[in-house]
């Protein structure tokens, strides 16, 4: 009996997500484009920025060490 009721529970589960997978709407080819593409160059900008932040301060960092030497 403790079968059945296993089995139904599945089956019903799987209806369930089949049933949920038809309801995602995916995004079309240029969406992804675009969005990837803004993904990247966003990524770019963000390093960049890091990187000269990054200069600054060690260049800040020589200066208070030179000074102090």
């Amino acid at each position: 009996m403790a079968e059945v009721k296993e089995k139904k529970s599945i089956s019903t589960w799987w209806s369930g997500i089949k049933s949920e997978f038809a309801k995602i709407v995916w995004a079309d080819g240029d969406t992804i484009a675009r969005q990837t593409t803004a993904t990247c160059v966003a990524s770019v900008i963000l390093a960049l920025l890091i990187v000269f932040f990054d200069m600054v301060i060690q260049f800040g960092v020589d200066k208070l060490i030179a000074i102090g030497a």
